[in-house]
Parts: structure tokens; sequence; C-alpha cells
């Protein structure tokens, strides 16, 4: 959970993990054998979560406003009910902080809060539990717990308020860390593992203390699951980072003991339904919990299909409890294979990056013995194929195919799989006509025959075939090409507009089959003659690692206009680029701008602290770069020459040590055209 005056100490908490887990953009190879390595240590021989741990958590959706409350754990007791969540194996409703009065009664025992909870806490665990479901409550390993409020904490009263869990029959405890006084981790965290079991009752344990003393190494006979991370927060770059953090953990997870990278942010608002359905895709690979984190109550269809898709939560809830591991990591381009009990592999084919990007992997890459042909499931998609062996699709920015594939002799029960791409720049001028070529490969070890290939865009959009779109038939490899135009009507304003490529072809048993792959084109617009400020000009893309990046002002952390006039060593800029570590601001130059100078450094207003780097790049390529700059030094004068450039990227990165208090300006910054 989250509390305002320990979050920045969190995140320098998480930016060394990340240092010293990922070390570099290689992840998939040394951090990856270093963790390989580590022994395993025992896990609770209790027979409690034996999969990761499914339910619900209120803090990522109410935190401690007054919606958390008895009406709204009963809601989702009978959501989980209504909506099949129960069925498809989500079975946790957990109370995080703010449940209980700041003040422990004469006897020293927890009181509920009357006005959240006027039945108390065992009315709530009867009425979740007559449904079939199992209730969890939140304490911290302190003495106070993380709500600036100050609710009392477990330290120093472990056993009467473990006992006070059992007899209200709790089954689940979060155990976070806020107000710890200091004392040795595994000593507090362990003297509530023995005060639990003293109770007698089956409860599972979760330590939340963010990975600070690599619980990962020590507390699989303390606890059923660790936070191995940071609090998540609902966009991108936390997940993201989230996420990379983790993935090197895998030789620590196992049955009964789970690394825990978070609860899900799914629905809260914050990211898109692609990028929702990568969240959920990747921590069901990482065999994470998976604990909702949005209001059931307000959530949309697209939620609670994402939620409820039972072919993913079969790929998280694998009885052999392995945690996927990294395959290959290039340039935003993620293969993640998990290992299942049956001998099949769950592969994950992540697209990290902006733009949609072919992924490409083998089948005995991901460990599956040599076969004449394979079964490949898509598990969003609900369609199985067969293949000669090759896993690749092109994966839209930000996105997920998640794929389950075996050496299945029945392959020939299923048509064969064909790989739709698309080549060219999808970076559109108004009235410009652009030029692309998509392609249809068959990957299957059998033909597919009568191919069609169709390109279209919104309506208004001119898109034409230049070369034949059809194929009699496509033998294992081969591939129709086929030329397109595309126009956007003059004076469509800039933004992105969705295409859509579809493949139709029938198989060698006479199955139709028609595959979609949603792309993304841009149209934009090149600055204007001379030399414009970048925070005037409208961006391709724009990530920060806390916040949005901000126009004009530094930037505050949370929500848009937060942040504050740029200021860097004392000297007050009127123009700029506000972001947080690490960031990437992209520009469409249309290869008719010359140069990009800024001052760079960190903002004053977060007094010492703050280390970063900046980059611009053009094309792909890195032009100007600095070193590591602090908050102690004045703004440094950033120059890149861009010509030639479609498109200039500014990259900020956290220097390596950490993203705390990491407000970097982009002051003044500047393009020549």
């Amino acid at each position: 959970m989250r509390h305002p005056h320990t979050r920045t100490t969190r995140r320098r908490v998480v930016g060394a993990l990340t240092a010293g887990l990922l070390c570099a953009a290689g992840l998939a190879g040394p951090a990856l054998a270093a963790s390989a390595q580590a022994p395993a240590a025992p896990a609770l021989a209790d027979g409690l979560a034996l999969t990761p741990p499914m339910g619900f958590n209120n803090w990522n959706s109410t935190h401690c406003s007054a919606d958390f409350n008895e009406s709204m754990v009963k809601g989702i007791a009978d959501l989980f009910v209504a909506k099949g969540l129960k069925d498809a194996g989500y079975q946790y409703v957990n109370l995080d902080d703010c449940w209980a009065l700041p003040q422990r009664d004469a006897d020293g025992k927890l009181v509920p809060d009357p006005a959240r909870f006027p039945n108390g806490i065992k009315a709530v665990a009867d009425y979740v539990h007559s449904k079939g479901l199992k209730l969890g409550i939140y304490t911290s390993a302190g003495t106070k717990t993380c709500n600036s409020a100050g609710f009392p904490g477990a330290l120093g009263h472990e056993y009467s308020d473990a006992q006070q869990f059992a007899d209200w029959g709790v089954d689940y405890l979060k155990y976070d860390n806020c107000n710890n006084q200091g004392v040795d981790a595994k000593k507090r965290y362990t003297t509530m593992r023995d005060a639990l079991e003293a109770t007698g009752r089956p409860i599972v344990y979760s330590i939340c203390e963010w990975g600070q003393n690599k619980p990962w190494e020590w507390a699989s006979d303390v606890g059923h699951l660790w936070r191995t991370t940071g609090d998540i927060s609902d966009d991108w770059s936390s997940m993201l980072s989230i996420l990379k953090q983790n993935l090197p953990l895998a030789p620590y997870a196992g049955p009964g003991h789970w690394n825990d990278p978070d609860m899900l942010e799914v629905g809260n608002g914050g990211m898109t339904d692609t990028e929702y359905r990568s969240h959920f895709s990747l921590w069901s690979v990482m065999a994470a919990p998976l604990l909702i984190g949005t209001d059931l109550r307000k959530a949309s269809p697209a939620t609670f299909d994402i939620l409820d898709n039972k072919e993913v939560i079969a790929v998280d809830q694998d009885p052999l409890g392995k945690q996927g591991t990294v395959v290959s990591s290039a340039d935003g381009r993620w293969v993640i294979a998990k290992e299942m009990k049956d001998g099949s592999r769950a592969v994950a084919l992540f697209n990290e990056s902006g733009t949609a990007q072919r992924i490409a992997t083998t089948a005995t890459a991901v460990g599956l013995p040599d076969a004449s042909a394979y079964t490949l499931r898509d598990l969003w998609q609900h369609k199985s194929y067969n293949t000669a062996g090759t896993l690749a699709a092109t994966v839209p920015a930000h996105g997920t195919v998640l794929l389950r594939v075996s050496a299945d002799p029945r392959w020939a029960a299923h048509p064969p799989a064909a790989e739709l791409g698309l080549d060219g720049s999808t970076l559109l001028e108004a009235g410009t006509p652009a030029t692309l070529t998509s392609t249809v490969t068959d990957l299957g070890r059998n033909p597919a025959r009568r191919v069609s290939a169709s390109l279209t865009g919104p309506d208004g959009w001119t898109v034409r075939a230049t070369s034949p779109a059809t194929a009699g038939t496509l033998a294992t490899g081969q591939a129709l090409r086929t030329g397109w135009t595309v126009t956007a009507p003059a004076g469509t304003p800039a933004g992105s507009y969705g295409l859509t490529l579809r493949a139709r072809y029938v198989s060698p048993t006479g199955q139709p089959v028609t595959d979609t792959v949603p792309l993304t084109a841009s149209v934009v617009v090149r600055p204007p003659a001379g030399t414009s400020y970048l925070s005037d000009l409208t961006w391709l893309s724009a990530t920060s690692g806390w916040g949005p990046v901000e126009r004009d002002t530094s930037n505050g952390e949370s929500a848009a206009g937060d942040g504050h006039p740029i200021t860097i060593g004392g000297a007050v800029y009127a123009k700029g680029l506000g972001v947080h570590a690490p960031s990437d601001v992209s520009f469409y130059t249309g290869k008719a701008c010359s140069k990009v100078t800024a001052d760079v450094g960190v903002d004053d207003e977060k007094g010492t602290k703050g280390t970063v780097t900046f980059e611009i790049w053009a094309d792909g390529t890195k032009v100007a770069s600095t070193g590591v700059l602090t908050n102690a030094m004045p703004a440094q004068p950033l120059t890149a020459d861009v010509t030639g450039a479609q498109v200039i990227r500014l990259v900020v990165t956290d220097a390596g040590d950490g993203n705390d208090s990491d407000h970097a300006d982009w002051a003044a910054a500047r393009v020549s055209c």
C-alpha cells in the first residue's frame, strides 16, 4: 500500500533493485544466470497457496476513501459469484489499510471502524464465507500502518492481533513494512509467522516489505508470498518497471512461496485495454498472485473480459508452479516462456515499444522437444493452429500475444498458423500517400489455400492495393506480399488512427480461417520552418516514470498540471518539458529539421536529490548525451545534429541508481527546421 511520506523512499529501493537485477538491457543473460544459481529455501509445509493466490484488494481503487466499507466488501463478494470470477479461481476478498480505529481499546485489542464496518469484521467474514469465498485483512510490521492517519500496527502485538484475526475468521494477512522502528525484517516477519501458526487457523501470509531485504532469499519458509518491489501505480511506466524487477527472480518462486510484483491495476483507467491485457498476461506468465485492484461495481465489460480469461488464468495457476523466464529481449521485443505441468510452454510475445513490432522465437528455443509440428493456442483469440516450429506475430505497441505451445501429435487437426505483418512507416502526413507492404506467411506444417489479404483504414481514408492480394496456395514458410498506398484525407487532424490487416485462407481440411492484426497509423505534421519550442509542438508519444510529461512546468509526479515553474540551479525557465526518469518523448520532424538544443538538469524542487542522464536520439541513433547530472549542478547545454531524421526522441534515464526524485527538465528545448 502507498503512503505519501514513504513513497520516494520505496522508489529509491526499487531503483536499486532494478540496477542490481537487470544490470543492462540484456536481461536474459547474466541477471537470470546469477539468480538461477541461488539455492532454493524450503517452503512452508502447510499446504496453503500451492498456486498463486487470486482475489481482490480494495487499495488501488479506493485507498482510504469512504467507498471502502462493509457494503463494498459484500458487494465485491456478490460480484465474484454473479460474474463468474469465483468459478474462474478468485477466492480472497481482502481489506487493506483504514479498516480499524486509530487507537486500540483498553485491553490492547484492535477495533474495527464502526462507521466503515458497523457489524464488525467477523460479520463481514461470515458473509464472505457464506459465498464460498475467503476474507483477507491488512496490518503492518511496525508500530503504525502506512496510512498518514497512523492506524495501529502489529509490532509488539503479533500474537494478540493474530488471534483476533483468527477469531474473526480471517483467511489471509497482508503484512506491510511502515514504521518498523528499524527492527530486523526477518525477526519482524518471522514473529508474525509464528503468531499466525499459534492460532491453529490456516491463514495465507503475504509479506509486504517491498523487496528491501531480498525476501526471496530467506522468506520461503516464513510467508507464502513476498513483495519484490515498491508499490505499483496505474500507469505503463510503473507496470513495466515492476515487470523488469520481478522477472529475474523466477528461481525463487514455486508452490507455497511466490514472488509478488503487487496487485493488478486492470480497469482503473490509467492504461489502455491493450496495456491491461499485457499487464494480466505478464503477471500470469510470472506466476504472480492475481489480486484485482479495481472496484468491480464500476468495472466495464472489457475489464471483466480481461480478468475472467480462464485460459490466461490457467497459465498463472498451473500446478507445476514455475515462474516464466526471459528467452530473449532486444529493442523492446520480449519473449518470456513458462514451463507447464503438461509439458507445454506458455509463451508471451511482449512489445514494450510504442510502435508495432514483429516478435519471433521457436518452439525449441522456449524449451519444447524437437517435433515435426506443434499445436499453438492463442489465449486471447481463443484459437488453435499448427506450426512447423516458428512462433511469431506482429505485436501492437504495448501489446502481448500469449500462446500455449505443445508438441502435440494431433497438430494436423488445426489449421496452419499464419503470421501477418506490415512493413513501412505508418507515420502519414495528411493528403500525402504512404507506401506500405503487407505479408501473410504460412508458419504451419501444412499449406494454406485460397489466401487473401486486406488492409482497411478509417472512414474517408484511401487504401489501395498496388500488387496482387491473393494467392492460390502458400506452403510452409511462403508468404503473400502485397503493396498498398494509404492516404489520409487532407485536413485530417494529427493523432493516432486504426488500421486493420486481415488475412483469410482455408486449411487442408477445408476449415476457413480469418486472422486480423490491429495496427496504428499516426497522422503527423512537420514542425514549422524556423525555430520552435518543443513544448509548443504535438509529440508522437510520451512516457514518464511518475506522472505525465508536462509542458512548460516541472513534473509533479501525479496528475497533469501539478508541476511548478522549471527551475535548475536557481535559474527559472518559462518554456520546456518536465519529466520524471525514466522518460521518453518523441516528435515527428519529417527529415526537415537540423538541430535540437536545450538546457538540461535536475529540477531544484527536490532539494539535494536526483541523478539522471539526458539523451537525444535521431531515428534510432543516439546523437547527443550528457554524463550523470545531479541536483547540485547548474543547467547543462545540450545540442544535437538531427539532420535528415524522421523522428527525434528525448530520453532521460535514472543514471543506474534508481529513480528517486529524478525530476528532469528539458529547459527551453527547441528544434530548428
